[in-house]
C-alpha cells in the first residue's frame, strides 16, 4: 500500500492559486496530483535554492513553474510558489 503524503502550502502559494481560473484550477490539481504520485517529477535546484524543487507543466497552454519541497522521512510535500518562468527564481528567492 502506497504511504500517505501531506499536502501542504505557503501563503504565497495560496494568493496565486486564488487568482487562478476555474479551468487553471483543475490544471494545477493535476499538476499536484502527479508531485503526489511521484514527488521527485520535479527538477531539484542548486546553491541558494537547495531546498526547492521546480515543476513545469502547461497551464492554458503556458509553460507553468510550481515551486515545492519534499520531506521524504516526514512524506510532506510542500507547495511554495507558483507562476510563469518569468522573474520566477528572483521571486522565490525574494519571498521565501
Amino acid at each position: 500500500m502506497a504511504k500517505k503524503i501531506s499536502v501542504l502550502q505557503t501563503p504565497t502559494f495560496k494568493k496565486a492559486v486564488e487568482k487562478l481560473k476555474a479551468n487553471q484550477k483543475t490544471e494545477l490539481d493535476t499538476a499536484i496530483k502527479a508531485l503526489v504520485a511521484k514527488p521527485t517529477l520535479g527538477e531539484q535546484k542548486k546553491r541558494s535554492l537547495a531546498f526547492l524543487r521546480v515543476y513545469k507543466f502547461k497551464m492554458n497552454k503556458q509553460m507553468t513553474l510550481l515551486g515545492y519541497s519534499f520531506n521524504d522521512s516526514t512524506l510532506t510535500l510542500e507547495l511554495m510558489a507558483l507562476g510563469s518562468h518569468e522573474n520566477f527564481y528572483r521571486d522565490v528567492k525574494r519571498k521565501l
